[in-house]
């Protein structure tokens, strides 16, 4: 008997010792999944995330990469000294020492002690002390930052804070915008959101912008979510010397600005300037407007569209297609001479200009931009003669920098919301002599962006051409590293290329547009230009509105930059804004290429 209980005690001790000994390698096995299995979409492992529920933190820097212009100078991110506020020890007003020391911090930030105390008061996660409800933080200078921490506050601290955007409004929507990133990819701290681009390079750039992980400052909280004494506040950065990335861009910042001062003065609503670089299509300046706040935007009112991108009526800079393609079809030739009586006769064409032009050889039609003479020439020419004449100057498809695997993303193409435009609807029966005739004078169904119009010079310049507009130039680490240059490059040529001749006449007549043309209001520049206006009739709301243009390049003997300038929207009534707008362009261009000079002298 003794003996059977002994067996049943003896087993029953094997068994429970096998059940702690299956409990003990389950405990372990859980450990060791903790330590190495990460959260989907997230760079943090079970374990950490454990710790890190028990933070309560505030990011001071994203860790995204940072956009520079060609020189080197910032485009975002500028690393203030900012005031962060932390729920640790509460206080109430009260006599003595710590009374005294919140006066001084509540004077330094322009505030009463009252009412800092009430914000203080009321915190449940850390707070970066702004200027007012959604605007920049509050950046404190030396004597500031060395007196409020010297007064060495708990749950007070004067930390570098990082700010990707200045609260005010500008035309660079290229650059674009950050959003909420969605919560369910949100793995950080408590209390930290991180964000993803909402548009231009922010988006398109994503996948090399968003880093290794951002910089906190954070406190641990209890199980009650108090503040754990004795812990206090610690910062915690990636320690890696290779990030964030910079991105070096084709812009210059000070061109940029300034145009972006001369198109607000301008009275510019709706409307895009473009300045290219003659030599390679880089884009020096792409101002867009309305103009938008980075920090504040609304998907519903369109202020962040790049209007630079979005491709509307082209008016008579179409022209200059037209042109093209009679002469390389030999339609016509610089010999003929056509008579413009200021009606077409048929489909409701007339010439802007009453009673009409006269006798007038091609060259002057087209520096008079005669729509009778251009609308003869689109109907004596095939649909696919002006199709295909479009796509050899770079319109009615995307011409924007592209190139494949690059630092693992299959296509970059940082202007990838850059619209293709069209030549002819699909619905518009291109074989009809009306569609045709309206085509020729940039009406109808054509649409151009102002990028497109842009380039359309610059194709010109370099014998036809086209030419792929760059925005980002190099992709460096952070320690200056070149990871990757993005080497400009040209279009493959299509199936049929205007003729280098016929490219180098265009340029010289869109001379003669400004000696003796539509654009002789430019004859005085500093520089001689050459260019060609347009107006498109257009219609906003059932309201008639004029899209007014005008496009060229210069200094003539030398070219240096291609212009594109696009008012949307005008009244009919008005003269030609966008002409007077590209004068003053190249008046800034002229006296900076002049300062620029002096400068390379004087080295």
């Amino acid at each position: 008997m003794i003996l059977k209980q002994k067996k049943r005690i003896f087993y029953c001790l094997m068994f429970l010792t096998g059940v702690m000994f299956i409990l003990f390698i389950r405990l372990a096995y859980i450990q060791f999944l903790m330590r190495v299995t990460l959260l989907p979409e997230s760079r943090h492992t079970l374990q950490a995330m454990s710790m890190l529920q028990r933070e309560r933190a505030i990011m001071l820097d994203s860790g995204r990469g940072r956009f520079y212009d060609r020189y080197g100078a910032s485009l975002t991110d500028e690393t203030i000294p900012a005031v962060v506020l932390f729920p640790m020890d509460r206080r109430t007003p009260q006599s003595g020492m710590m009374d005294s020391n919140i006066d001084k911090i509540a004077e330094v930030l322009g505030v009463s002690p009252d009412y800092f105390y009430k914000i203080w008061g009321n915190l449940r996660e850390p707070l970066v002390w702004h200027i007012h409800k959604g605007g920049d933080p509050l950046s404190l200078n030396d004597t500031q930052a060395k007196l409020i921490t010297s007064l060495d506050v708990s749950g007070i601290k004067v930390l570098p804070y990082n700010k990707r955007y200045n609260d005010n409004l500008a035309g660079n929507q290229w650059l674009g915008y950050l959003t909420q990133l969605p919560e369910e990819l949100n793995h950080t701290n408590s209390g930290v959101q991180m964000k993803q681009g909402g548009g231009g390079l922010e988006k398109t750039l994503e996948p090399l912008l968003k880093g290794i992980g951002p910089t906190i400052a954070y406190y641990t909280v209890d199980g009650k979510n108090k503040p754990i004494s004795g812990t206090g506040i610690r910062v915690k950065a990636p320690d890696n010397p290779y990030y964030p990335l910079r991105f070096v861009t084709t812009i210059d910042r000070p061109i940029q600005q300034q145009i972006e001062k001369l198109t607000k003065q301008s009275g510019m609503k709706q409307g895009s300037v473009v300045v290219l670089d003659t030599d390679n299509a880089d884009v020096v300046a792409m101002v867009s407007a309305p103009f938008y706040n980075p920090q504040e935007i609304h998907p519903e009112q369109g202020e962040w569209n790049n209007k630079a991108l979005q491709a509307v009526t082209p008016g008579s800079i179409f022209k200059t297609v037209i042109a093209a393609a009679a002469l390389d079809a030999g339609v016509t030739s610089t010999r003929e001479k056509f008579h413009c009586t200021g009606h077409y006769g048929k489909y409701g064409l007339s010439c802007w200009k009453e009673g009409g032009h006269g006798t007038i050889t091609l060259e002057q039609a087209y520096a008079q931009s005669c729509n009778v003479v251009f609308a003869t020439l689109a109907e004596r020419l095939t649909s696919g003669q002006i199709q295909t004449t479009a796509e050899a100057l770079g319109l009615g498809r995307r011409v924007g920098w592209e190139d494949h695997d690059i630092l693992g993303v299959s296509l970059m193409k940082p202007l990838d919301h850059e619209d293709a435009g069209v030549v002819f609807a699909p619905s518009s029966f291109p074989y009809d002599g009306g569609v045709r005739a309206q085509t020729g004078i940039g009406q109808r169904n054509v649409t151009v962006t102002p990028l497109q119009a842009a380039n359309l010079v610059v194709t010109l310049l370099h014998k036809g051409q086209v030419q792929a507009p760059r925005i980002l130039e190099r992709i460096s680490y952070h320690n200056g590293q070149v990871m990757k240059k993005l080497i400009p490059h040209t279009y493959p040529r299509t199936l049929s290329n205007i003729q280098p001749k016929t490219a180098e006449l265009l340029t010289l007549w869109m001379r003669k547009v400004v000696t003796e043309g539509t654009g002789q209001s430019l004859s005085s520049s500093d520089w001689p230009l050459a260019g060609k206006s347009g107006t498109a009739q257009t219609f906003l709301k059932g309201d008639p509105k004029n899209n007014q243009w005008f496009i060229g390049y210069g200094p003539v003997n030398h070219p240096k930059y291609a212009v594109a300038v696009l008012f949307q929207h005008e009244s009919p009534d008005s003269k030609n804004k966008a002409t007077a707008l590209f004068g003053q362009i190249m008046g800034l261009l002229s006296s900076t290429s002049t300062i620029g000079s002096m400068s390379d002298s004087a080295r």
